[in-house]
């Protein structure tokens, strides 16, 4: 609850250095020169971005996008891998402490896997700020901040939501193994249902598999009413399950693509609970830039949320454009 102020209170800060008073009569003592503001571009900063994305994903393509056109801004480098497999990601971070980066961006799908990795960098003084998964093991691991969304407040808004709207049985599709954030959506959900939850587990690499077994469960369970996707990819697969099976189901997703807010306008997709992935790239890079040039810290130790928030046939349309530019 108290995290959005201090985002706020930082984007007003960097507002404000970027301006200059008359100090004649006024009594106030004029801003510094840009050559010493914090915020001061083209050091020369290179910053490493490692996630656990899968190849392909959109909502990765997002987060990048956010990395970059923070680079951009404050005239750093940003190198941006992605790998799902825990180890690879692991060797991936082990390379950029190599090569001594500057700073460090990490998602922790699997923080046990990362641990080591990511002790390393600190250990080697290169400030950290992991995103998206594992905000429970980031200040513990070492890193500076975490920027993401509670998984289980963001389950627990879904599962009222999905309430509200009558679904009784849920299906929970869950498409990475060992992803501690996809657990505790579906745990959050939940806790606020009222009614059953049950997980189904599947491979966000093969979706015409995902799309047969969704709806192999339809036709076999007709008591379940409503489906939970955890990804915009999965939830268009699961749109096609359920009418592969001719099921009335209620789905619901997390997460934004253009393909899913279309849905939502089409009333396919109920709502999409937001993560704005865009900031979980864009902050980080800020954050880290600040870091390097004024020793600044961000979050007071608690994390930093980008979410949730829900997109809605209501206001999908003013996504709109903005999922098709790539930044939400």
């Amino acid at each position: 609850m108290r995290r959005a102020p201090i985002v706020l209170v930082l984007l007003g800060v960097l507002t404000v250095s970027g301006c200059s008073s008359s100090g004649a009569g006024g009594g106030q003592s004029a801003a510094p020169p840009a050559s010493s503001a914090p915020a001061a571009q083209g050091d020369g900063a290179n910053f490493a971005v490692i996630t656990h994305a899968a190849p392909g994903d959109s909502f990765w393509d997002v987060v990048k996008n956010g990395a970059e056109a923070a680079g951009k801004q404050y005239g750093v480098r940003v190198a941006y891998q992605g790998d799902g497999d825990p180890a690879k990601q692991s060797q991936l971070i082990d390379q950029a402490v190599s090569e001594k980066v500057d700073g460090l961006v990490v998602s922790m799908a699997n923080p046990d896997a990362l641990k080591e990795a990511i002790g390393k960098a600190v250990a080697a003084k290169i400030p950290v700020v992991t995103i998206n998964s594992g905000a429970d093991s980031s200040k513990q691991f070492g890193a500076i901040t975490h920027v993401g969304q509670s998984e289980d407040v963001a389950g627990r808004g879904a599962g009222e939501q999905l309430k509200a709207a009558g679904v009784s049985k849920l299906l929970c599709v869950i498409h990475e193994a060992g992803n501690v954030g996809l657990d505790q959506r579906c745990k959050g959900a939940e806790q606020t249902l009222g009614g059953t939850v049950e997980r189904l587990q599947v491979d966000v690499n093969n979706l015409a598999d995902i799309t047969s077994k969704v709806a192999a469960k339809l036709q076999s369970d007709q008591q379940v009413n409503g489906v939970l996707s955890l990804n915009p990819a999965v939830a268009i697969a699961a749109r096609d399950a359920i009418k592969d099976a001719g099921s009335q189901a209620k789905l619901a997703t997390f997460d934004l693509s253009a393909d899913v807010v279309s849905a939502i306008n089409d009333g396919e997709v109920l709502f999409a609970v937001d993560q704005q992935q865009y900031l979980q790239g864009y902050l980080p890079i800020t954050f880290l830039n600040l870091y390097k040039a004024n020793l600044n810290t961000v979050g007071g130790g608690l994390p930093v949320n980008t979410g949730p928030g829900f997109v809605t046939k209501d206001n999908a349309s003013q996504v709109a454009k903005l999922a098709e530019a790539g930044t939400r």
